[in-house]
């Protein structure tokens, strides 16, 4: 059996990929969430990686939920709803807790449909990129449900409160142009592009210090929940730390040098 999420570490980039086309990379299942979770943190211990890559394989971004799953659930949701709230902590949820806790950039290769759940684990990236074919759908509504993996939290910090209720509300699809215009996504390329832009664009985050990077993505977390007086002093702190680094030191004594030849 193929792994369900490979990982490809180059040098401080990790692209990780869903490996699940024939199911368009669906994010049900314990052993996809495992793997996924697992691959997540695993990167996230890897001092040498500054930046992450999140793809899929085929065709697909994710297609969010394995229909046949859906109707199990359904079914258990009937005799015992109570474990269902326990099957969506224990499963699905742990996703967004995990990129979350995610140390380093994580970057969005959208190479199509990410449908329900794949629309919202793209929104939980920090930064999104999408092929010409990607189409982005806050779908639940038109099964009867909502996004119980953390949607109504992501997505209105994607694109706006008035756009996340328009996506949420109709579960309407929008074309990679249209996420691009509200916001969802920071570039559309040609498909045959989106790798090669996602690590381009990943190279030019990788050039920076690590220790710098993961500090800084942290005050950015940190920025969405706290005061700005809880920011500052997070913020000050950090700086006191970056400013012993030799990196800091190293970079100083490069712009010194280069003021000094002009």
């Amino acid at each position: 059996m193929p792994d369900l999420v490979r990982l490809d570490i180059r040098g401080a980039v990790a692209v990780i990929t869903l490996n699940r086309p024939e199911l368009r990379n669906a994010l049900s299942g314990t052993a996809m969430i495992d793997a996924l979770v697992g691959t997540i943190e695993h990167v996230s211990r890897t001092d040498s990686v500054r930046v992450a890559i999140l793809t899929g394989e085929g065709t697909a971004f994710s297609s969010g939920g394995d229909l046949k799953q859906l109707r199990a659930n359904a079914d258990l949701a009937a005799r015992e709803p109570s474990r269902v709230v326990e099957w969506y902590r224990g499963g699905i949820q742990r996703i967004p807790l995990a990129i979350a806790a995610l140390e380093v950039p994580l970057i969005a290769a959208v190479n199509g449909p990410a449908v329900g759940a794949g629309c919202d684990l793209a929104c939980m990236c920090d930064i999104r990129i999408a092929g010409r074919s990607a189409r982005f759908a806050e779908s639940f509504v038109k099964l009867g449900l909502i996004p119980g993996d953390g949607g109504a939290w992501f997505l209105p910090r994607a694109v706006g409160r008035s756009k996340a209720a328009e996506m949420a509300f109709t579960g309407d699809a929008i074309d990679a142009e249209e996420a691009l215009a509200c916001g969802l996504v920071s570039r559309v390329v040609d498909d045959g592009e989106l790798l090669g832009a996602a690590l381009d664009l990943a190279g030019r985050i990788a050039a920076n210090p690590g220790g710098a990077i993961r500090m800084t993505k942290r005050l950015m977390k940190e920025a969405e929940h706290g005061t700005l007086a809880s920011v500052l002093q997070l913020s000050a702190a950090f700086q006191a730390l970056a400013h012993s680094t030799p990196e800091h030191s190293e970079a100083l004594d490069r712009l010194m040098k280069k003021v000094k030849a002009t």
